[in-house]
């Protein structure tokens, strides 16, 4: 039995920077859908995000669902 030890290493770091960049971008729709903490002083109820943030949510929750549909994609296909 033979390791072929750089390409593991690739597959590897290959792994870990998609893992990372989809828990980064998940990270974000989740940060852009949150309220807007109540400031010191403030009586009313927070607002809810801004248009900007919540477009910013949704293309990364759609660049995340993306990246999920192609490695079915590519573990399913033949």
């Amino acid at each position: 039995m033979n390791i072929e030890w750089a390409a593991l290493g690739q597959v590897f770091g290959v792994s870990l920077v998609v893992t990372v960049g989809i828990v980064g971008l998940f990270t974000v729709g989740i940060v852009g859908t949150s309220r807007r903490p109540r400031q010191e002083g403030e009586t009313a109820v927070a607002d809810g995000p801004g248009a900007g943030a919540r477009t910013a949510a949704v293309a990364a929750f759609a660049l995340c669902a993306a990246a999920v549909a192609y490695g079915i994609y590519l573990i399913v296909a033949t």
